[in-house]
């Protein structure tokens, strides 16, 4: 495809109803996406966008620092680094992410429980993706 056969696909695309667009075809490969990836849904339902509960406010996460896999303890058959309840401190590591066969250790960026794990074990992750929801 040249430049303008791409540019009249992406603004056909942006005025139809689709949500998601993927193509691939001949060596060519685009992906284009209306969806937005930070909503904040509990916002958008009560339509208070700029109103956050302190609730809301207590929450945060750890993220990838990389793109890798993930490994929740650190060897097969030894207990993961932290579980949902386990209280952690700003330094404590709560996994690895390895990437080219290079091992790096995720600590934690602040003080909290865990109160959700969102990757599992071996999971291919992306930078800055959530990996542990934290309550301060």
């Amino acid at each position: 495809m040249d430049f303008n056969e791409i540019e009249k696909l992406m603004n056909d695309f942006e005025n139809s109803e689709m949500r998601e667009l993927e193509i691939t075809a001949d060596g060519f490969h685009i992906r284009l996406s209306k969806n937005e990836t930070s909503v904040n849904v509990k916002a958008n339902e009560k339509g208070h966008k700029d109103q956050v509960t302190e609730d809301e406010k207590a929450i945060d996460y750890i993220r990838s620092p990389l793109v890798g896999s993930v490994y929740l303890q650190p060897k097969p058959d030894a207990k993961p680094f932290v579980e949902v309840g386990s209280h952690v401190s700003p330094g404590d590591v709560v996994c690895i992410v390895e990437a080219m066969k290079m091992m790096t250790e995720v600590k934690s960026t602040q003080a909290g429980v865990i109160t959700e794990i969102l990757v599992e074990n071996e999971d291919l992750v992306d930078y800055e993706r959530p990996l542990f929801k934290v309550r301060h």
